[in-house]
């Protein structure tokens, strides 16, 4: 199945979304504090494809694209926050 994601953010607001056969299953926003610094402050995934670990693929691609562009991130999203406290991989993204 062929997965891709989307990323777009406009006035301090930004989105990632994953979408799957032209179906978006989940999404994650966040608001900007600073050039270096966003909180994500809502995950959801589509009731439909839970289970499958999308919710954590979109996570993945968060941690890659702050790793990518020197961001910090606050996971004030309880999902975002949980999964990101799972992975010891992933903590080099979390604002201090």
């Amino acid at each position: 199945m062929e997965r891709t994601f989307n990323h777009s953010e406009n006035q301090a607001k930004g989105l990632f979304e994953l979408i799957e056969e032209d179906c978006c299953i989940a999404r994650m926003t966040y608001s900007r504090m600073d050039a270096n610094n966003i909180i994500v402050d809502h995950t959801i995934v589509d009731p439909k494809v839970k289970g499958r670990g999308i919710g954590r693929a979109i996570v993945a691609e968060l941690v890659e694209w702050a790793r990518q562009n020197n961001q910090k991130v606050l996971p004030l999203c309880p999902f975002a926050k949980a999964v990101l406290d799972k992975n010891p991989d992933w903590q080099d993204i979390l604002r201090n």
